[in-house]
């Protein structure tokens, strides 16, 4: 039973359960940007380039021997599509987060409130005593 003890203490702990949601929320955000790159990216770098397939391109050395450079490419150009594609969803979160961020600062933000008669008084005593005593 001491296993399942110390088992159960792992899962519980908040670490793992932080990993554990990070990779779900990571696989479901690469099926966005896979989806964004394949579905509306890379349509329109084909319709740019003249429905140019990188991944076909390949070297034959010999009759025997065929090195696909273009699949090798094609994985380079799909990185690239999507390192761009991540760096600029996350700079517009970053930006939208700022600018909420802005309005929330703004909303709590509030004038400091006067001080009442009492505390004036209580302040002028104050500076009045310590001249006294100088």
């Amino acid at each position: 039973m001491k296993f399942f003890e110390e088992f159960k203490k792992f899962i519980y702990r908040g670490n793992v359960l932080d990993m554990a949601v990070g990779v779900v929320m990571g696989t479901a955000f690469t099926k966005i940007v896979n989806s964004l790159v394949e579905n509306i990216i890379t349509p329109v770098i084909g319709v740019i380039t003249g429905k140019v397939n990188v991944s076909t391109l390949e070297i034959k050395i010999q009759d025997t021997l065929t090195i696909p450079y273009g699949m090798f490419l094609q994985s380079v150009i799909d990185f690239l599509l999507i390192a761009i594609s991540v760096f600029i969803m996350i700079k517009f979160m970053n930006a939208a987060r700022e600018k909420f961020a802005k309005k929330e600062t703004k909303a709590v933000e509030t004038k400091t409130p006067e001080p009442s008669k009492e505390e004036l008084l209580l302040t002028e005593i104050r500076d009045l005593l310590k001249e006294q005593n100088k």
